[in-house]
């Protein structure tokens, strides 16, 4: 098959809507269950080629959660802490395969980011992958494969009309890339450019330790960077995205909104949160809300008589400004990665307060020098890798 009519574009009155292989080759994908659309398709590409990329630098198996054509979070398949259980909500005693950890890890970096989201893995879909997707509330998946019961769970989500599809894993795009704008084609290379260790010889601060983790932490940082839309930061710990910043006009502002993301999975970490009591049979997508506005500065709106009933068996204690700052300040080991250079020193300020230790940019800012002496003053460790990874 060499093409697939779609249900509509972007949006409903954009008609027709189709993807093809303008080369006559088949496509590359197989729609297993469900009816995907232009978007689904835009994050099913984007999304598999970041997990592909991911496992072969790293090694481990990757997954990621995508929403309009951005990865909400991405991970490699590192075993969970209980902590970690407890936060992305995974049953008791149930068994999870490394992919499995990839993907919750994955969604469970902006649990709001990725309501909807469409799932990315890099290996076969197992059924304990499937068993923890079956009640996120979740578009599609991409993978290359999937086990008998895997494919059986996942069509019963939806009432049936999920979207499950399977890539053709050695396929291999056309060298340029066309796409159209207004009328106009633009064509261009693809972006081939490997991101691998050797990437992060050149360590231009006075502290050149870069352990091992640290290393993949740069990796997975880069990598997601590669396929988020510009400008874009990403705050990365033991494997997994815990802060994207996506589409800002502005450095800082990427810098800050990923930081902001970072200090909310943590916040989540909190003895408070972890002891918060919900009401019996609360919904995901109420709980994670909740969640988030418990850790918020609107804190009040949802501990108000009348609503926290709603929520919650016992009314909690708020979580203070002061809790919270000095919760934050515990935070340590992140690394942050930049698609493009950093031209000040505040982004380095901004990104040292949620934790951060290990810096990755291209350098090549007029300002580079005050950027490292930022970073010295902290003892960080900064990489220039000299490639801007810039996404649109």
């Amino acid at each position: 098959m060499t093409e697939l009519e779609l249900k509509y574009g972007c949006n409903p009155n954009q008609k027709p809507a189709r993807i093809l292989m303008k080369d006559g080759r088949g496509l590359p994908v197989t729609v297993l269950n469900g009816r995907p659309g232009y978007i689904n398709f835009l994050d099913a590409l984007n999304s598999w080629q970041l997990v592909k990329e991911l496992q072969a630098a790293t090694g481990l198996p990757a997954a990621a959660s995508f929403k309009h054509v951005s990865p909400a979070g991405a991970a490699v398949g590192l075993p969970l802490t209980e902590t970690d259980r407890k936060i992305y909500f995974v049953k008791e005693g149930a068994p999870l395969s490394p992919i499995a950890c990839a993907y919750i890890r994955a969604r469970g970096a902006d649990r709001l980011c990725s309501y909807g989201d469409w799932a990315a893995l890099s290996e076969i879909c197992d059924a304990a992958t499937a068993e923890y997707l079956k009640d996120e509330v979740s578009d599609g998946i991409i993978a290359p494969g999937y086990t008998e019961e895997a494919l059986a769970i996942l069509r019963t989500k939806k009432k049936g009309s999920y979207n499950v599809v399977q890539i053709d894993p050695d396929y291999v795009p056309d060298p340029r890339e066309q796409k159209d704008v207004f009328g106009v084609t633009f064509e261009q290379g693809r972006n081939e450019f490997k991101i691998d260790e050797s990437l992060l010889q050149n360590i231009v601060t006075k502290n050149k330790h870069l352990p091992h983790q640290a290393k993949i932490d740069m990796i997975v940082a880069l990598i997601t960077l590669k396929y988020t839309q510009s400008n874009s930061v990403c705050y990365v710990k033991d494997g997994q995205a815990i802060g994207v910043g996506a589409g800002q006009q502005s450095r800082i502002h990427c810098t800050r909104l990923a930081g902001q993301k970072a200090d909310n999975w943590y916040l989540r970490q909190h003895p408070k949160v972890l002891g918060l009591q919900f009401v019996e049979g609360i919904r995901r997508p109420d709980r994670d809300n909740a969640i988030d506005v418990y850790t918020s500065d609107e804190y009040e709106d949802l501990l108000r008589d009348g609503e926290w009933q709603r929520v919650f068996a016992v009314k909690p204690e708020p979580l203070t400004a002061a809790e919270k700052k000095a919760w934050i300040a515990t935070q340590s080991g992140v690394t942050c990665g930049s698609d493009a250079f950093f031209p000040f020193g505040d982004n380095v300020e901004r990104a040292r307060k949620s934790g951060v230790q290990y810096i990755a940019e291209p350098g090549g800012s007029i300002r580079d020098d005050h950027v490292i002496a930022t970073a010295d003053r902290y003892d960080m460790v900064m990489a220039f890798t000299g490639m801007r990874l810039f996404h649109h």
